[in-house]
């Protein structure tokens, strides 16, 4: 079994109902037999909630992304939720407001805690306030979704938290690092960054597969292996 721990396969921008069914079920034929969809602002959350609720192994997550730092909290449980996120800091694109996004941030970091619930985070350019933020929230669990930053700051994360890392297609067509089995979970964030070799085309979850073969290939253990480590770190995690 795969775990898809993270895509967007809810979201009727990219994908019609239908779509998404037929996408669903070309996933279960490659092996990828749970799927996480992932909230991005607190409407789209409630999309992803709908949606894992006609869907047996479809769960979803509760998240403000940190391009949104104007939306209303709409938080309540549902025995499908699994955790937070994506939640975080972006400090990629100009003109990003920084102090909302730490506040927002915290906000959701502490919604967590509250709640006994683990983290998504999206982290881009900032894990120098990232780090700083995160100690005061000792109890959190998490994992650091599409990591794309350097080796050192993947060493803090290993060496300073028990987070998970998140590997997917961009892994596969980059010079990323590569984190050790026992820390990874697979995930697509379908739509988006699909695999080598599709490159550039719509992701969707079934593409596990590629990113869990080639990373066979990349640590040089057996598929097997890629296979049940992963769906151990999500089920620790996540508890599906």
């Amino acid at each position: 079994m795969l775990v898809d721990t993270h895509c967007h396969l809810h979201d009727r921008e990219f994908f019609s109902t239908k779509q998404a069914g037929e996408i669903l079920e070309r996933a279960l034929k490659k092996g990828v037999e749970k799927i996480i969809c992932i909230g991005t602002n607190p409407e789209d959350s409630m999309s992803a909630r709908d949606f894992a609720k006609t869907h047996q192994n479809v769960f979803w997550t509760y998240g403000t992304h940190p391009n949104e730092t104007n939306s209303k909290n709409l938080f309540k449980r549902d025995e499908k939720l699994v955790a937070i996120g994506e939640v975080g800091l972006d400090y990629h694109y100009e003109g990003y407001d920084r102090d909302r996004q730490i506040e927002l941030f915290e906000q959701m970091l502490q919604l967590a805690q509250d709640n006994n619930l683990p983290l998504s985070f999206h982290v881009r350019e900032a894990f120098d306030d990232f780090f700083p933020i995160i100690e005061n929230f000792p109890k959190i669990r998490g994992v650091v979704h599409s990591f794309s930053d350097n080796k050192r700051n993947l060493k803090r994360i290993l060496d300073e938290t028990d987070f998970f890392i998140g590997v997917n297609g961009m892994a596969t067509y980059s010079t990323l690092p590569t984190p050790p089995l026992n820390r990874i979970l697979l995930e697509t964030d379908a739509p988006f960054l699909a695999p080598a070799p599709f490159r550039n085309t719509t992701n969707e979850p079934g593409y596990i597969y590629e990113i869990a073969n080639w990373l066979s290939d990349k640590l040089k253990v057996n598929f097997s292996q890629v296979e049940s480590e992963t769906t151990k770190n999500a089920h620790k995690l996540f508890g599906i």
